[in-house]
């Protein structure tokens, strides 16, 4: 018999006329890459969840622990071969897979009932020409993008509680939207004069090896890359133009840095009038008064390594008024905020969990 914690226990609502489970079963599908892997071990500390099923199909075969051994003693589980078939059973899968991959699958998982939450790009973007103009592929999976709901819990918390197919935001846009909606939204600053600046930890490009990525490549150096190219652009855009009305332009630049994990994203914005520091600060302090992962530092400058490991964003703020200027800085850990945790917010408020559950340790 299971003993459950009494914090998983829900009453009715009017999303599900039931009562809520007491635990619900989950599966991984890429469970053996990064974000995979931090799924992993944020839902083995998760009391409402159940590991029932980890697909990695170059790994299948192997424990978990072989392939991860800091889960040595602590997760039992093989990873498998995945088919549609062996996600019965399941309440909820993550598809961990890389951008193209997961509109081959979604559809039929979908269509067995289950509540799907994709951390890759397939379903982010609304506009199927966006999408295959910035991803370089055909979208197979069109008609399932209406359905979607952009998973980014700050802004979409009652359209996330009631979807069955969620896109997780990627790790620049999530930096990027955080700092950017609350001022666009007040009109403290202009739509139209926007430059994001963001650097990234090597583990942002998955766990496939590359020559560009091994140590001896990016030790030692900074570099930019798919500048004005890259994927995350038109989502960072299209995000922002539906939570203002309006138009917005921006241009967005990321950078490669040689650490193992997490984002720094500097954005410059024109100012719309004078406004002070302590009022700006109001402005994001309001707006995020009831985001338990949002941090606003009311004096210092945010630092990646003091999100690593965490769902939290951290964001400061500086005023150039001889300039007009906005200077807007937020971290992340790529991996976390920036992919599994978020993830794991997301699935919380689809089932009705504690928003924190699992992501305090």
């Amino acid at each position: 018999m299971h003993k459950y914690s009494l914090d998983c226990i829900f009453i009715p609502d009017s999303i599900n006329c039931g009562r809520r489970p007491l635990k619900i079963n989950v599966a991984i599908i890429g469970a053996s890459g990064y974000s995979g892997a931090e799924l992993i071990r944020i839902l083995s500390q998760h009391r409402c969840v159940t590991m029932r099923k980890v697909f990695a199909n170059t790994s299948a075969g192997k424990r978990v622990d072989e392939v991860y051994p800091l889960f040595q003693k602590r997760i039992g589980l093989t990873f498998e071969q995945y088919s549609v078939d062996a996600v019965d059973g399941v309440d909820l899968v993550f598809v961990a897979l890389p951008s193209g991959d997961a509109m081959n699958i979604v559809p039929s998982l979908l269509q067995k009932g289950k509540r799907v939450i994709d951390l890759g790009g397939d379903f982010r973007l609304k506009e199927v020409s966006l999408y295959e103009k910035y991803y370089k592929r055909n979208h197979v999976a069109k008609e399932y993008l209406a359905e979607s709901v952009y998973g980014l819990p700050e802004v979409n918390r009652e359209l996330i509680a009631k979807a069955n197919l969620i896109a997780n935001p990627g790790c620049y846009p999530t930096s990027a939207l955080l700092s950017l909606i609350p001022v666009l939204k007040h009109r403290v600053i202009s739509p139209t004069h926007i430059i994001i600046d963001s650097l990234s930890g090597v583990s942002g490009a998955g766990r496939n090896a590359s020559l560009g990525l091994s140590f001896v490549e990016v030790n030692e150096s900074v570099r930019a890359y798919k500048v004005g190219l890259h994927q995350h652009t038109p989502e960072i855009n299209s995000v922002l133009e539906e939570v203002t009305g309006g138009e917005v332009r921006l241009t967005f630049v990321p950078h490669l840095i040689p650490i193992s994990r997490g984002i720094y994203t500097t954005i410059y914005a024109e100012l719309r009038d004078e406004t002070s520091e302590h009022d700006t600060l109001q402005v994001f302090e309001s707006y995020y008064a009831d985001a338990p992962f949002v941090r606003i530092m009311k004096s210092g400058i945010p630092e990646i390594k003091n999100v690593v490991n965490t769902n939290y964003c951290d964001i400061g703020v500086r005023v150039d008024l001889d300039n007009r200027c906005l200077i807007i800085m937020s971290v992340i850990d790529n991996l976390v905020k920036g992919a599994a945790g978020q993830a794991v917010q997301n699935m919380n408020i689809m089932f009705g969990f504690p928003e924190e559950e699992g992501l305090l340790s």
